[in-house]
């Protein structure tokens, strides 16, 4: 039976399963084919927030979107044009964002009596023709990888592990892509257990074939290569570019990195991943506790090291009283904020935006620092080593914040030239200053004191939590000394802003919307604008990465439009900071529901506000 094919700009495809079937595993697979044959792509991994939820329910469901595209994209995409369905419970769950007409790929193997009823299904809905309205392909994945890896010496659980493989090579045939990649990667993951090796690209190979032979299948997909600026690219997810702008930070400065933390939810890869890079010299330090954690990187910052700690909202609480030991200290210090739904644990493995109080005024007494947010997965690596920058030329604790979305989520990125980047240099004091040494004497353009390093002569001082007199940093108790040093730490965070370069505003400089972003809705935003700026709305996008402090010129962008829309994944908390700073009666999209916008969202937003 012929096969046409189809021109497609992007697609948007979900993998999506039980927890046990490997479908982050599949979706990653299928990103780095779309990556090594040239498509802009960006993803959306979705974990189950229960680790052990029971084998087919719904709490148990794992999913992983992404879209690919010939073109320039922002966001993973709104709406899935193809949804592989694993078991009843996945189709249960995701069967709603899948548009009337969409490609549905279903292993009907795992629609038993007993999963349905787990699912909450009385029928059968490849029976009952409830899905008459998607392109349904149903194939008994299952049997088939049982019927492909006849004769290999594997039990049949270990057998029916490997239907993700065969879905991903249907995948790989309905829209053109090449087995190579996956090949090699099954040759390195699983080398010394070749039987493995060969059991899943028996799979990998059904799926495949399954695509060419069965008659089901009428068209297939292509999705040219994406006209991305020359440079050399690699795929990242959020939290590995944050270590590597923090590694690059160590090596431009000269300054050795060390990294202290505890394990959490969707922190704990930054570090895992400064840990396997101790050749480079970094040093990692898995604490008994968050409290631990970042004072034994307060510690490493008095010692001359760039301090780092990570953690999420409720890591980021525990830190609360050691934040302020290292501002009232005056140490340089990055604490990433890997943003996730709350309150108290909340939804630990889905995305929120509802830290960006926590990281403003989150502490006791007048303590403020200064606060930066990534955009984008690759855009991690920047604002890291911009965090960095800031706390050592600064003197000064720094908060980035990333979120859940950012983290797990991966795009092309190019690698840059590391000599474009700016430098920096320690301020280390030195003994040959010790006769007119002040631990707490400032630069005269950053209000940064110096770094004296323990053990050097001449360079005692006192640190801690007690109020510091002015230029001594003895211990004070004078009011009039308290409240200099208070507005002097609050003048060393507002300085920063002449760090801050101009900001850009994408479409209409002036109109009747702008729709201002922070953090991870940025590629919403950007996608709603440019949709809206192709119907012929007069609208313009601004994205800020410093919220503490404002850019300069924030003011005079704001009042060039009649309305101000902020998207945010949090009940309204950057809009509270707008409408106090400037004044302008700004309307928040608010919605809290542990997924990142899709920018249809932002589009009716701004429509119904145009109306």
């Amino acid at each position: 039976m012929s096969k046409d094919f189809e021109q497609k700009e992007s697609v948007v495809i979900r993998f999506a399963g039980d927890s046990g079937d490997g479908m982050q595993l599949t979706g990653t697979r299928f990103t780095e084919t779309s990556a090594q044959f040239g498509n802009d792509l960006a993803t959306l991994p979705d974990f189950p927030a229960e680790i052990r939820a029971p084998a087919g329910s719904l709490a148990g469901v794992s999913a992983f979107q992404l879209q690919f595209s010939s073109t320039d994209i922002h966001t993973p995409g709104d709406d899935p044009d193809v949804l592989i369905a694993m078991n009843p419970a996945a189709l249960k769950v995701h069967l709603q964002d899948l548009p009337k007409g969409g490609y549905l790929i279903v292993n009907e193997n795992a629609f038993t009596a007993k999963n349905l009823k787990f699912a909450g299904y009385e029928e059968n809905p490849l029976e009952n023709g409830s899905l008459e309205s998607y392109s349904l392909y149903s194939i008994k994945m299952s049997e088939m990888v049982k019927h492909s890896c006849e004769g290999l010496d594997l039990s049949p659980k270990l057998v029916d592990r490997t239907k993700n493989f065969f879905a991903l090579g249907v995948c790989f045939w309905m829209f053109d892509r090449s087995l190579e990649p996956t090949l090699k990667f099954l040759e390195k993951k699983f080398g010394k257990r070749p039987e493995l090796v060969e059991a899943n690209t028996k799979a990998l190979n059904a799926g495949y074939n399954y695509g060419e032979t069965a008659e089901i299948f009428t068209t297939r997909f292509k999705v040219d290569k994406a006209n991305l600026p020359a440079g050399k690219y690699r795929n990242v997810t959020g939290n590995l570019a944050t270590c590597i702008g923090l590694a690059t930070a160590a090596e431009k400065s000269g300054i050795p990195l060390f990294y202290g933390g505890y394990p959490i939810t969707p922190a704990s890869d930054i570090l895992h991943q400064l840990a396997v890079w101790r050749n480079f010299g970094i040093k990692t330090f898995q604490a008994e506790d968050e409290i631990a954690g970042i004072t034994s990187a307060i510690g490493a910052a008095f010692a001359g090291s760039l301090a780092v700690t990570a953690s999420s909202g409720p890591g980021i609480a525990l830190k609360g009283e050691a934040l302020g030991l290292a501002v009232i200290a005056e140490l340089p210090l990055v604490i990433v904020n890997v943003q996730r739904g709350g309150p108290s644990t909340g939804l630990p493995t889905k995305t929120e935006q509802s830290d960006l109080f926590q990281a403003m005024y989150g502490r006791n007494g007048d303590a403020p620092l200064p606060v930066i947010a990534a955009q984008t997965p690759g855009d991690c690596f920047y604002a890291a080593y911009e965090a960095a920058m800031i706390a050592v030329k600064y003197m000064t604790p720094v908060i980035l914040l990333t979120d859940g979305y950012l983290a797990n989520g991966s795009e092309p990125w190019k690698i840059p030239d590391v000599d474009s980047l700016e430098t920096f240099q320690p301020n280390y004091e030195s003994s040959e200053n010790s006769e007119s040494f002040k631990a707490y004497e400032r630069d005269e353009k950053t209000l940064g004191r110096p770094w004296a390093i323990p053990g050097t002569a001449g360079l005692e001082h006192r640190i801690g939590g007690l109020e510091k007199e002015d230029l001594t940093g003895n211990v004070s108790y004078d009011p009039v000394n308290h409240h200099t040093m208070t507005v002097m730490r609050a003048e060393k965070t507002a300085r920063i802003v002449n760090e801050i370069p101009d900001t850009p505003v994408f479409g209409e400089s002036s109109g009747d919307v702008l729709i201002l972003s922070w953090g991870g809705t940025y590629g919403a935003a950007k996608s709603a604008a440019e949709r809206l700026l192709a119907d012929g709305q007069k609208v313009g996008h601004c994205h800020i990465r410093w919220i503490n402090p404002l850019p300069k010129d924030l003011g005079e962008i704001l009042i060039k439009f009649k309305e101000i829309l902020i998207p945010e994944i949090n009940y309204g908390q950057l809009i509270k900071i707008i409408r106090a700073e400037y004044l302008v009666d700004a309307k928040g999209l608010n919605l809290v529901r542990g997924r990142p916008y899709g920018a249809g969202e932002i589009v009716n937003a701004v429509k119904e506000l145009v109306k």
